[in-house]
């Protein structure tokens, strides 16, 4: 594979930035760092164990296990054990850190929804099918 332009990368680099700003503002305005907000995205449809859950987010158990307990004292998240080992602890949304987890969720999807507006429709299509294509690797 040969390598990108440098306006690629620029391009790339700079909507990065954008988004992880709003993101960072976006959190910062609910007294949580963008790894907790990431934390209530995928405990959205989902009730991983804690393992899973530190692979997901590249993190270290004693780090997941901080991430968690800082959720659970907010009232967000709660452990539960699994099913069929107790041994093994999932985390899941409360009702409260659902209903949370939505509002942040719309206050998400605004604040990109703004920063995407230049983009037409079809654009902004496109771009959605790219990022998918990029994030999840394929090809």
């Amino acid at each position: 594979m040969s390598e990108p332009a440098p306006e690629l990368v620029d391009a790339v680099a700079e909507l990065a930035f954008a988004v992880h700003a709003r993101l960072t503002a976006l959190a910062a305005r609910h007294d949580l760092s963008l790894t907790q907000m990431r934390l209530l995205g995928i405990l959205r449809d989902r009730e991983p164990p804690m393992l899973e859950l530190g692979r997901h987010l590249d993190l270290t158990k004693s780090s997941v296990s901080g991430l968690v307990d800082r959720a659970a004292r907010r009232g967000l998240v709660e452990r539960v054990p699994g099913a069929s080992d107790g041994r093994v602890v999932h985390v899941r949304l409360t009702d409260e850190g659902r209903t949370f987890a939505r509002a942040v969720e719309q206050e998400a999807a605004k604040a990109l929804s703004e920063l995407l507006e230049p983009l037409p429709e079809p654009d902004r299509a496109r771009l959605a099918q790219l990022a998918v294509r990029v994030t999840r690797g394929a090809t």
